[in-house]
């Protein structure tokens, strides 16, 4: 077998159930989302299991119930003595990763990303800022049809390059549906709207990234266990201060998910583990190279499943 690694999912994953199946049959899980409520001050564990949804997609929620679903699984891979050669997480997802690799504390990493949601909140008043999918289109003419667009003085940019041909624009919302336009008449497939609340990965975040650089600076983050695949470079990274660079550098840069994958796989990657809520990253790795094999895990059937591939 080649190389493994760990994926986590970012915002748009969130679902309301996630961790619940598994909290009911592994007291680990329960006493994360219990510590992740102590340490919030609300009940986070109730937001995710029952609801309501609106609130569980604000950013602010939704990152730190992100999280704390994912790292609440990483005991079933340490019982079976389950190490990854390389870990990545899209967007907030990359500080799932960190704790997986040690460099973060799950307490340390809770209240920076509930931080981040909120800055990330406040950069740009609601409806201000947009985002969209581009479905079909190569990323030089996404490239092309917002360079256009800035040239008129608009703020429109790739936000994330997924996989081949599905790009997230982000920025003014006039702009990003000047830009969707444009995109369909260049010959994309579909242009999908996000129901997000905020321009995320844009130069308008920017604010977010400043003051998030303060925020950054007063956590102990310590030098990764393995390789983090940042988002910022699509390069492996392992020293604390490259990984706190990265961090503060990636609320306002795009998300460089497709080159991270195929970076991993040309480092001889082969099988890929999606853990936390949702398969929205097995499927984009599917869609870089289908001879990869992706799974993801979200409870202890989907881990004994797995388990079943991995052996």
């Amino acid at each position: 077998m080649g190389k493994l690694a760990f994926l986590f999912p970012g915002q748009g994953s969130q679902t309301v159930g996630m961790g619940q199946t598994a909290a009911e049959g592994d007291v680990r899980v329960g006493e994360r989302f219990n510590e992740a409520d102590q340490i919030l001050g609300y009940s986070l564990s109730k937001l995710c299991f029952t609801g309501p949804e609106d609130e569980l997609r604000l950013t602010a929620n939704a990152q730190p119930a992100l999280l704390t679903t994912s790292v609440s699984l990483l005991p079933f891979f340490a019982d079976e003595g389950i190490v990854p050669d390389y870990v990545a997480g899209h967007s907030l997802g990359e500080y799932s990763a960190l704790v997986a690799a040690g460099a973060i504390s799950f307490k340390d990493a809770l209240t920076t990303v509930r931080q981040r949601g909120l800055l990330m909140e406040e950069a740009v008043p609601a409806g201000q800022g947009a985002m969209s999918a581009i479905v079909g289109l190569e990323r030089e003419a996404v490239e092309k049809v917002c360079q256009e667009v800035k040239d008129t003085g608009a703020i429109v940019e790739p936000a994330n390059y997924n996989c081949p041909g599905q790009i997230v624009i982000s920025g003014e919302a006039k702009a990003v549906a000047t830009a969707g336009e444009g995109c369909r008449t260049a010959g994309a497939r579909r242009v999908l709207p996000l129901s997000v609340s905020g321009p995320f990965h844009s130069s308008l975040m920017q604010p977010a990234a400043k003051r998030m650089e303060a925020v950054l600076q007063q956590c102990d983050i310590q030098d990764a266990s393995v390789p983090v695949v940042a988002n910022v470079s699509a390069r492996p990274v392992q020293a604390a201060d490259e990984i706190r660079h990265s961090l503060v550098k990636q609320v306002a840069a795009p998300v460089l998910w497709e080159d991270g994958i195929r970076r991993m796989i040309a480092d001889g990657v082969d099988t890929f583990i999606e853990i936390g809520s949702g398969n929205v990253l097995t499927g984009l790795v599917r869609k870089v190279d289908r001879k990869a094999v992706a799974l993801s895990v979200q409870d202890q059937d989907s881990f004994t499943k797995a388990l079943d591939r991995l052996s």
